[in-house]
C-alpha cells in the first residue's frame, strides 16, 4: 500500500500549564514535537501508512521520539541517531501577548541531516517537507531541494516561515522557490504576508501559479483551495484556543489524509479544520487521538452546521 514519507526535524517540546510563564512553571509537560513529526503521527492515527526520516541524537529524548511515533504506528525504520550531536528540543512559554517559543537545536542532530537512503523510498508515492528543514543548514536545505526534484512521487510543501530562524530577506526566494516545485502548497495568508506581501489569497496565487492545490490558510476566518482551475472555500469552527501550536501541521495531515482517501478538496478543507481545531484545544502539539471514523463524523457535523 502506498505510503507517505515525512522527512524533518524531530523535536521534544516542554510546556509549562496553561497560561503558566515558563518562570514560574513548576511542572513540564514532556511530549514530542517538530512540524513533520506532528503531520507524521497524525497521518498514522488517520490510518494513512506513515514513515518519517530524519536525525536525532542518540540520548533519551531521542530514544522517546522513535518510541512515541513508532507507538502511533509511523514507520521509524529511517530515524538515524547521532552519537556526537543531541537531539533538538523546544519550551513553549506562556506570556501576556501570547506564548513564545523558545528554542534549544543549534549543532542539534536534525541539522547534519543530509540524505534520505533509497530503501526509505519503497512504496513511497508523496513525501512531506517544510520549510523549516532548509532553515537549519545548508545541507537541509539541498536535501528538502532533491526531494521535492524526485522523479514518481506527489509532493506537499508547508512553508512554515520560522522567523527566529532566518530572516525575511534570505527566507522570501528560497521558499518562493522550494513552494513552486511541489505538487501540494500550504501557507498561511498573515505568513504569506510576511514574507512576500501578499495581502489577499488571490494574491498568493498569483505569486504561486505552479502547485496543482495551494491551500491558504487565513487563521480562524476561512481557508481556500486553489486546485486547477477551481476555488473551494471552508470556514473554520469557532472553537476557544488553549495553545495554537502545531494546528498548522495537523491541518496539512488532514487535509493529505482526505486526499490520500480520494476525498474531494472541499471535504479536505473540513477535515483540516476540524483536526486543527482539536489540536488547538489541547497543550500537546499533536496530542489529540483522532482517528479517521471520528474525524469523518466531526468534520461532516461542522459542513452541517455551516451549511454546506
Amino acid at each position: 500500500m502506498s505510503t507517505i514519507l515525512c522527512v524533518g526535524e524531530a523535536l521534544i517540546s516542554l510546556t509549562p500549564p496553561v497560561g503558566t510563564p515558563l518562570q514560574e512553571a513548576t511542572d513540564l509537560l514532556i511530549s514530542t514535537g517538530g512540524a513533520e513529526v506532528n503531520v507524521a503521527a497524525h497521518l498514522a492515527r488517520l490510518d494513512v501508512p506513515t514513515r518519517f526520516a530524519g536525525r536525532v541524537g542518540d540520548d533519551p529524548f531521542g530514544a522517546r521520539l522513535r518510541q512515541t511515533l513508532t507507538e502511533l504506528g509511523v514507520d521509524t525504520h529511517f530515524l538515524e541517531f547521532d552519537v556526537e550531536r543531541p537531539t533538538g528540543l523546544y519550551v513553549k512559554d506562556a506570556n501576556g501577548s501570547g506564548t513564545t517559543m523558545r528554542y534549544y537545536r543549534n549543532a542539534s542532530a536534525a541539522t547534519t541531516y543530509r540524505h534520505v537512503p533509497d530503501e526509505a523510498l519503497d512504496d513511497v508515492d508523496h513525501i512531506h517537507v517544510t520549510g523549516i528543514t532548509p532553515a537549519l543548514s545548508q545541507d537541509c536545505r539541498r536535501l528538502v531541494e532533491d526531494l521535492l526534484a524526485l522523479p514518481d512521487v506527489t509532493t506537499s510543501f508547508d512553508v512554515n516561515y520560522r522567523s527566529a530562524l532566518w530572516g525575511v530577506t534570505e527566507a522570501a526566494g528560497i521558499l518562493r522557490s522550494l513552494a513552486e516545485q511541489a505538487d501540494t502548497v500550504f501557507v498561511g495568508l498573515d505568513e504569506a504576508g510576511d514574507v512576500w506581501g501578499c495581502r489577499t489569497f488571490d494574491d498568493v496565487r498569483r505569486l504561486l501559479p505552479q502547485p496543482s492545490e495551494l491551500i491558504v490558510k487565513d487563521g480562524p476566518r476561512e481557508a481556500v483551495a486553489f486546485v486547477g482551475s477551481r476555488v473551494v472555500r471552508a470556514p473554520a469552527p469557532a472553537i476557544e484556543v488553549v495553545e495554537p501550536v502545531g494546528a498548522g501541521d495537523a491541518f496539512a495531515a488532514a487535509y493529505l489524509a482526505a486526499r490520500h482517501y480520494g476525498h474531494d478538496p472541499e471535504v479536505a478543507l473540513r477535515w483540516g479544520h476540524t483536526l486543527a481545531a482539536a489540536v488547538l484545544q489541547v497543550l500537546g502539539d499533536h496530542g489529540v487521538a483522532m482517528d479517521r471514523t471520528t474525524l469523518e463524523g466531526q468534520a461532516r457535523d461542522v459542513a452541517v452546521n455551516h451549511g454546506a
